[in-house]
């Protein structure tokens, strides 16, 4: 196993720590999630930069890498969904979408390129799980909120971009890159 994808299994290790955290999710324990999801999340840039620099791509790593962006994802979405501070509909909206593209990529030869939908996603989801994990005042519910439902709109927009690109946009037979 190459170095990133040790970096990858890494970020997975925030996970239970993480939901530990939300189960009593005092100021400091909220602190803590906190730097450990932002932690965990540099971690991805950092695995394909690895990847990349000293030639690691591998299948295992291109197989690893999404499905542990999206445990580390939906794990606090999960815990948020039992603390009460975002709906149900919307988590199930995200891990819909999500699930939908791992099963569509199944049959993929070639996997497209993050575009700039899929980067926005990521970007408003690491947001808006870190504005909900910080214990911000009560004064913030609403711009937290407004946050999450960014990165739902983000999500099903970059889901349906990945699904029916343009045709203009479509990858060629060399194309290999994952969107995340």
């Amino acid at each position: 196993m190459t170095l990133a994808s040790w970096i990858t299994l890494s970020r997975l290790l925030g996970v239970p720590f993480l939901l530990y955290l939300l189960h009593n999710p005092t100021p400091a324990h909220r602190w803590i999630a906190l730097t450990i999801f932002l932690v965990a999340a540099g971690t991805d840039w950092l695995d394909g930069y690895v990847a990349r620099k000293f030639n690691q791509i591998t299948d295992l790593g291109k197989f690893l890498d999404p499905l542990v962006d999206k445990l580390l994802v939906l794990a606090p979405l999960l815990a948020f969904i039992e603390l009460n501070w975002v709906p149900a509909w919307g988590v199930f909206l995200i891990l819909a979408r999500e699930l939908t593209i791992a099963g569509w990529r199944v049959n993929q030869k070639t996997i497209a390129g993050a575009n700039i939908w899929g980067k926005l996603k990521t970007v408003s989801q690491i947001l808006a799980i870190a504005l909900l994990l910080a214990p911000t005042p009560d004064s913030w519910k609403t711009p937290n909120l407004i946050a999450f439902w960014v990165s739902v709109a983000f999500t099903l927009i970059s889901g349906a971009i990945y699904l029916f690109p343009p045709k203009s946009n479509q990858p060629s037979a060399a194309g290999s890159t994952l969107d995340s």
